[in-house]
């Protein structure tokens, strides 16, 4: 098909307001479409006239730039909690005010007895396992679709990840496929609560509780979502969060980690820091003696009162996510070619991450999930609308697992301590492999922004849908 001039497509394109009376039934909006219509901007394209023009066949873009605001959401309390600390004379420390406080504040909101801070999500999946007795030679059953440091978490005490498919619908693992991977090594089980969505958690602390085995929570993209009612992070007998600044609850960097467990507390503690025993402040001298193998862990307290300022936020937050997510689904419904998250009825999810599906036969298009969601990507892009994948592949296809990198010379697979023969192969993880296929993420789905933005997006993906073989086309 030829394409016009840029130039002359550009001054003939159609306005944003026509763009959303195009879905309108109002009588001033018919009238407007009709003018449109008959208009040389509607016969730039025969044959397409009741379509609005793709941005990037020179038509206006749906989302006006700098439309989408950024995450966090930052106020004057944010910027009075972190100035606050330079006059406080605590920087730093375990025993520092701010880290006793937002451990108090954040065990009181999960639900659990104790919470530590530390200083990323990865070191608190790393003191998850620690505080679970894991070493070398055992094997720590998680999810095949999430950040690879769930994994190296389990890699980091010498002990060796075993993976499992997921559940197509809810892209958490399948409690269906945990109990054949369970065998004489098998010392716990780390579901991921991934994209703010909870994992089946009855079944699998079923299997759990069946076998001896503890379960460690990656609850990273998961603050505020709940399982029947329960809130992450007291769901097992560890749980594990994030706060870099694209979480739910930001601190530009930390993390946060949580149990029941006074036992646990303590040897968590004591990664945090350098394997010592650090007692709390007036509680007596520090003896300097590492008792084990330990780390930095700890965070500074700009953190924080970072952390404990959005905290304040969290639940509104997250109640606008949910919002969102809720209407965009909806319209979705309505919308061939796309599909909103599904939720069962155990998950109040907090969607970190708004996940689309891709559906190219409900428009009849002879392509697969992954090519109709690249030509959507390209296209919406030219809208102002950002459709991303972080994840491109299985954790377990990663090169770290795949090659046996691990620590070098195959360790820790080829501990004596353990049985060396776990598979990794690609194969293994069918519905993962459709999943990253078939999926991606949209956007800006959070406060500030507003659902003005969302009614702009669900217009993007109606007029995609519209002109589905134009954008294959021009995507191609």
């Amino acid at each position: 098909m030829s394409m016009p001039d840029p130039a002359a497509a550009r001054a003939l394109a159609p306005t944003p307001a026509i763009g959303y009376a195009l879905h309108s039934t109002a009588p001033e909006a018919i009238q407007a479409v009709e003018a449109y219509t008959n208009s040389e901007s509607g016969r730039i394209f025969p044959g397409r006239q009741q379509m609005a023009t793709l941005a990037i066949e020179g038509g206006s873009r749906i989302v006006p730039e700098g439309m989408v605001q950024s995450w966090p959401p930052l106020n004057q309390a944010d910027r009075d909690a972190v100035l606050a600390v330079f006059d406080s004379g605590h920087l730093h420390g375990t025993s520092a005010p701010k880290a006793l406080e937002l451990q108090e504040k954040w065990a009181q909101y999960v639900g659990t007895k104790y919470a530590l801070v530390t200083n990323s999500g990865t070191a608190s999946l790393h003191m998850g396992v620690a505080a679970a007795g894991i070493g070398p030679g055992d094997e720590v059953i998680t999810s095949a679709f999430t950040y690879w440091s769930t994994a190296a978490a389990i890699l980091h005490h010498n002990a060796i990840p075993v993976f499992v498919d997921i559940d197509p619908k809810t892209y958490t693992m399948d409690p269906a496929l945990i109990e054949e991977r369970v065998n004489e090594h098998t010392k716990a089980i780390l579901p991921v609560h991934i994209h703010g969505m909870v994992a089946d958690m009855d079944p699998i602390k079923a299997i759990a509780k069946k076998h001896n085995l503890l379960i460690i929570e990656d609850a990273c993209q998961a603050h505020g979502a709940t399982y029947k009612g329960v809130k992450t992070g007291a769901l097992g007998d560890i749980g594990c969060f994030s706060c870099n600044r694209s979480k739910n609850l930001s601190g530009g960097e930390g993390g946060l980690w949580t149990t029941d467990n006074e036992e646990y507390l303590a040897k968590a503690a004591k990664l945090r820091e350098f394997g010592e025993v650090v007692p709390a402040a007036g509680a007596g001298a520090r003896e300097y003696n590492a008792y084990g193998l330990g780390w930095m862990y700890r965070p500074h307290e700009f953190i924080n009162a970072f952390i404990l300022s959005q905290l304040e936020r969290l639940d509104y937050n997250n109640s606008q996510r949910r919002e969102f997510a809720a209407y965009l689904t909806r319209e979705l419904a309505d919308i061939p070619g796309f599909e909103g998250p599904y939720t069962p009825e155990y998950a109040n999810p907090c969607y970190f991450s708004y996940v689309v599906s891709f559906k190219p036969e409900q428009l009849g298009l002879d392509l697969t999930p992954e090519q109709w969601k690249k030509a959507v990507q390209k296209v919406l892009a030219a809208e102002g609308i950002g459709l991303g994948q972080w994840q491109t592949r299985p954790v377990p296809s990663q090169d770290v697992f795949s090659d046996r990198v691990g620590y070098g010379k195959g360790c820790p697979w080829t501990c004596p301590f353990g049985r060396g023969d776990v598979d990794y192969s690609k194969e293994s993880y069918p519905l993962t492999e459709q999943f990253i296929a078939s999926h991606a993420y949209l956007g800006g789905v959070y406060p500030p922004n507003t659902m003005e933005l969302m009614k702009l997006y669900i217009d993007g993906f109606r007029k995609v849908s519209e002109n589905a073989e134009m954008v294959v086309e021009l995507a191609g």
